[in-house]
């Protein structure tokens, strides 16, 4: 759970209401993430194959469950800590930096070797240069970063790549291409995901602040951190997984690039976090966000592209697999990384 990784426990909460959280089947869930997280995964690909039919089914889940597990992250986060996290400029800018700068230039350095498919290029291109803003939080506190300020810094990364994504792929691609892609599911995705989310979980933490019952509510859902994510991590697998079977050829051909691209940006992350000067949690931050790309927000956008680049798809769901399974590993190395 994030209160057990470093952003501290909910001070709103007592220490009789808090501690239930930490003893029995929770804390032996929170020791065990790692295998925990591979065997969800391994499910996920079981069910996948199994009921390949199932999955538009669990698709439509993913936002769902997505939202749930922000909810929860978001209430181990104080809203005063959040608002503190905005005036944090040096970790800010070194964001941005490894987002828009860095890696840009590791895709651009990748570019020039990819499959010549212009479908695939372009699904390449559109999960590579967004940065996530969802279940990085996640797994950055997972590993001890600090997620009140990467928390703080989604809508900035969320403007940023709704602004910047045309000008890239215009760069990389040449005109006509950038104006396929739609900011909506961006928008959209935004809402969902972060800002209902986190009001609700500002209201909570106000109803726990000044009633018995609301602390009661907020210490339940705190439990809740390991569950949700395995049931995000097997519906996203399993509803993903059917897809590459039909262009196995596809998936196989852009894999390597995206773990070649988790290793570089993990050690150039690293490097930017020492450059400006940031800690331990704030540097973890650093690296996942560099890391970690928006996939479950552009798998809509790839989705909707015109028939020759209908390989998209293919291309973002591989990514999300490859991530997910570098992510539950970052969880582990990133602190070795970057120790306090």
């Amino acid at each position: 759970m994030i209160g057990a990784t470093g952003c501290g426990k909910r001070d709103w909460l007592s220490d009789s209401e808090s501690g239930t959280a930490d003893t029995g089947l929770v804390a032996w869930m929170e020791r065990r993430q790692v295998p925990i997280y591979l065997g969800a995964i391994a499910a996920g690909v079981l069910v996948g194959l199994a009921a390949p039919g199932a999955g538009p089914g669990l698709e439509v889940a993913i936002n769902p469950v997505l939202g749930l597990l922000l909810y929860v992250t978001f209430l181990e986060v104080p809203a005063r800590e959040l608002l503190r996290s905005l005036r944090a400029g040096r970790f800010l800018g070194a964001v941005l930096v490894v987002n828009f700068v860095v890696v840009p230039l590791v895709v651009a350095a990748m570019f020039g070797f990819l499959p010549a498919d212009q479908g695939v290029r372009l699904g390449v291109l559109l999960v590579l240069l967004a940065p996530c803003v969802d279940y990085v939080i996640v797994f950055s506190g997972l590993a001890g970063g600090s997620s009140d300020r990467l928390l703080a810094a989604t809508p900035l990364l969320l403007i940023a790549q709704m602004v910047l994504l045309p000008a890239f792929l215009l760069l990389f691609l040449g005109s006509g291409l950038a104006e396929v892609v739609d900011v909506g599911p961006f928008v959209e995705a935004f809402v969902v995901l972060i800002v209902m989310p986190l009001a609700l979980a500002w209201l909570t933490q106000g109803w726990a602040a000044g009633h018995h019952v609301g602390r009661r509510v907020a210490g339940g859902a705190g439990m809740l951190m390991v569950p949700l994510m395995v049931a995000t991590l097997l519906i996203v697998v399993a509803s993903q997984v059917s897809k590459l079977g039909r262009d196995l050829s596809v998936a196989a051909a852009v894999a390597p690039f995206y773990v070649l691209f988790l290793v570089v940006t993990a050690l150039l992350g690293t490097g930017v976090a020492r450059l400006f000067g940031l800690g331990p949690r704030e540097g973890r931050a650093v690296v996942f966000t560099g890391a970690t790309r928006n996939s479950l927000v552009v798998l809509p956008l790839a989705l909707a592209l015109p028939a020759p680049f209908a390989v998209g798809p293919v291309v973002v769901v591989t990514q999300t697999l490859v991530e997910i399974v570098g992510m539950v590993a970052f969880v582990r190395l990133v602190p070795r990384l970057l120790p306090a």
